[in-house]
């Protein structure tokens, strides 16, 4: 599932490599960080975002959800920020479940939830 806030040039492309991406764009547009959550949720899916303020949902609100991965690369041209989450969903995609997961252009933290 894919927050508005993920540029729709990167759904394109997760979709391309086969991916399931629903984006909230195209479904719900508008709604709240917490209608997102519950939806990514309850969809089972991992919700895909550009928002750091899914991290106070999940850590200080301790808010329900399947996995979060932040994207933290706007520095860096679309082109590199596919490339690596590309990277990042081909090397840990199976271990990404109920983690926190920041990509930032340097690095990947991968944090456990406590729910």
């Amino acid at each position: 599932m894919a927050d508005e806030s993920v540029d729709f040039r990167i759904v394109r492309a997760l979709r391309n490599k086969n991916y399931v991406v629903d984006a909230i764009v195209e479904l719900n547009p508008g709604i709240s960080d917490d209608e997102i959550l519950e939806i990514a949720t309850e969809s089972e899916a991992l919700l895909l975002t550009e928002d750091k303020d899914f991290g106070e949902l999940t850590f200080r609100l301790r808010k329900r959800n399947k996995g979060i991965i932040l994207i933290r690369m706007s520095e860096l041209p679309i082109e590199s920020r596919i490339l690596k989450l590309n990277e990042v969903l081909d090397k840990y995609l199976q271990s990404l479940e109920d983690k926190f997961t920041v990509i930032s252009s340097n690095k990947v933290r991968i944090r456990e939830q406590k729910q």
